[in-house]
């Protein structure tokens, strides 16, 4: 019964890994013969390719303002929808719905609400005299802004449902006995909810930290990482690497260039993701 998930494993994820571990230390780009090179990636990466470390810029950026934007509103969300009242059930798969379309599809129907110029988005701004001009939402200054509007929108429903299961999972004859002690509403939030919840917030807040890390395919579709690389992100360079679709990349493959550039992004994430376990061990003992 294990081994088609082995055969599965082997084949998606450890060859994969043992292959990048592997090119790393060479240069190779597919047409000729991998030739190896030692860290002379790792040099070029660290020492002449400043526009690697701007995509980590972007990246913290795009990571850090998505999370804080996110989290509040899931967890609010989740609270208001956890009670039962008419319509609660269909407020809830329409807030979900956006998690299981295409990240794709979903950015390519951002990408035409969003034109300056015939977009929805400006024509109703101008019409509701809210705007005196269209806004080019994909500008050198808005565009990262913009694709994090719309992760943030696509990621909401997904941490509403594991927000709610963690409130679901609260006993309610604690709110009782509480209710019974005269407890408010706010106090009921910040004395009993979120204690009760800090395992569930720790572990959503650790998924969301390490999927926003992985963010490029709604990026990739509404601004190709432009312009100017103003919202290019860590991954989507690397899957520049592998397919050169862009002036900021070289004309062909770089897979040697690509597997360092891999390797360094993966131990970014485990760096982030260790200090966060870090930071928060402790948390369960405080509440």
């Amino acid at each position: 019964m294990l081994l088609p998930n082995v055969i599965m494993f082997s084949i998606f994820t450890l060859y994969p890994v043992c292959w990048v571990l592997k090119y790393m230390f060479y240069q190779y780009d597919k047409v000729h013969e991998p030739i190896f090179i030692g860290l002379d990636n790792f040099v070029r990466l660290f020492t002449r390719d400043p526009y690697f470390w701007k995509t980590v810029g972007n990246t913290f950026y795009y990571v850090g303002l998505k999370l804080i934007i996110t989290l509040p509103i899931a967890f609010i969300v989740a609270v208001i929808l956890n009670r039962k009242f008419f319509g609660s059930e269909t407020i809830r798969s329409i807030i979900f719905l956006p998690t299981i379309m295409c990240s794709s599809v979903m950015a390519l129907i951002f990408y035409l609400i969003l034109n300056p110029y015939s977009g929805a988005l400006n024509m109703i701004l101008q019409r509701l005299h809210l705007i005196g001009a269209p806004i080019n939402w994909l500008s050198y200054q808005n565009a990262l802004t913009t694709c994090v509007i719309v992760g943030v929108w696509g990621a909401i429903g997904n941490y509403m449902v594991y927000f709610m299961a963690g409130l679901q999972s609260v006993p309610q004859e604690i709110y009782e006995s509480a209710e019974l002690d005269g407890i408010t509403a706010p106090q009921k939030m910040f004395k009993i909810t979120i204690p009760m919840m800090m395992p569930v917030i720790k572990t959503v807040v650790m998924l969301a930290l390490i999927g926003s890390f992985q963010d490029m395919q709604s990026i990739m579709v509404l601004t190709e990482g432009g312009p100017n690389g103003a919202s290019d992100v860590m991954f989507l360079y690397i899957y520049r690497m592998f397919f050169p679709v862009s002036a900021t990349t070289a004309s062909t493959a770089q897979y040697g260039y690509g597997a360092a550039l891999s390797v360094v992004c993966a131990s970014i994430i485990g760096i982030v993701t260790f200090a966060y376990l870090q930071a928060t061990k402790h948390m369960d003992d405080i509440y």
